[in-house]
């Protein structure tokens, strides 16, 4: 008679990332793992299960005939687990995106759910922005982020639920010998035929890139062409130095270094920010989150349009038919 022995579920969590991934290192930044210490996962889980879950190559990662049978006994183990956790009180952590570490909007919305439900474990991920965020969404790999909602794919907003959170308002980011960065505001006609950067050609932040293109073609302002992708905000930096280009940006962003954060007027331009989901997501701390949006649109007038706004029609549609019912 064989021994009886346990699957950790870490180390089934390591498998299926693999499984959908297929490819280690993107697994293991999934995972927030080392990708030696994801390795090591799988290869334990192999032994222990006897069997030879990947076929791995310098170029590609495949599923075994094994693998492909245990994936979907995998997939419902862990499920169960989260059903377990949940109703002894444990729910799994729930990861939010704040797109950016210098952006404010979500933070603070953040901040005050953690008040609102201390028992909750919610941790803030950085995925640059919503386009990028909502795949992840999908995919559970994510449970909530902030953004430009009426950006997306129609295709990815169909699978997600938003609820409005602020207007906020639009900044330049100007070079300090620009002319333009010794007046304290800048009206919009005065970057005309400037070309200013608004992240064209990546495709995490295409809902960004959008609304500025649509402001841009309002103003006579030029697009800065696409720029190589650079992570982390020290490498964001640099690189707009570099270039020595306007940037637009979001009130709560904070100027680089050798930049000056001067407001739009004239009218003020808006970025529309929502708190956007899975459909079907249900966890407490989503629950606290959504009440800390409301809460913080509220005491913050966040969401009181301006007179002197500008902000596309369709972006005020998709705010006001955004989900409505209380948290």
């Amino acid at each position: 008679m064989s021994t009886p022995f346990a699957v950790e579920p870490r180390l089934l969590r390591a498998f299926v990332a693999v499984a959908e991934e297929l490819h280690f290192t993107r697994a293991a930044a999934r995972l927030y793992l080392a990708q030696q210490a994801l390795s090591r996962d799988v290869r334990r889980l192999e032994r222990e299960l006897g069997v030879e879950l990947f076929l791995r190559s310098t170029r590609r990662v495949e599923l075994t005939a094994d693998g492909e049978r245990l994936l979907p006994y995998a997939r419902r183990v862990l499920a169960a687990q989260e059903d377990l956790l949940a109703a002894a009180g444990q729910a799994r952590p729930l990861l939010v995106d704040l797109n950016s570490p210098g952006l404010g909007t979500g933070r603070r919305v953040l901040h005050r759910a953690r008040e609102l439900a201390p028992e909750c474990e919610l941790m803030a991920r950085y995925e640059s922005g919503l386009a990028g965020a909502a795949v992840e969404l999908l995919a559970g790999r994510l449970d909530a982020s902030f953004g430009r909602f009426a950006g997306l794919d129609p295709v990815l907003r169909a699978g997600l639920d938003q609820q409005p959170v602020r207007y906020e308002p639009m900044t330049v980011l100007l070079p300090e010998g620009h002319p333009l960065a010794a007046l304290p505001e800048v009206p919009l006609a005065a970057l005309a035929g400037e070309t200013v950067y608004a992240g064209a050609g990546n495709t995490r932040t295409t809902e960004w890139t959008d609304l500025a293109r649509r402001l841009f073609d309002a103003y006579g302002i030029g697009l800065a062409p696409p720029q190589p992708l650079a992570v982390g905000d020290e490498e964001f930096a640099r690189l707009m130095a570099k270039g020595n280009q306007p940037v637009l940006a979001v009130v709560d962003f904070a100027a680089l270094p050798g930049t000056v954060a001067r407001p739009l007027t004239d009218p003020v331009p808006l970025s529309p920010v929502s708190l956007v989901w899975r459909k079907g997501l249900v966890h407490p701390g989503l629950a606290a989150l959504r009440t800390a949006a409301a809460e913080s649109a509220r005491a913050g007038g966040w969401l009181r349009l301006p007179t002197d706004g500008w902000i596309p029609a369709s972006d005020v549609h998709a705010m006001k038919t955004s989900v409505t019912e209380r948290p």
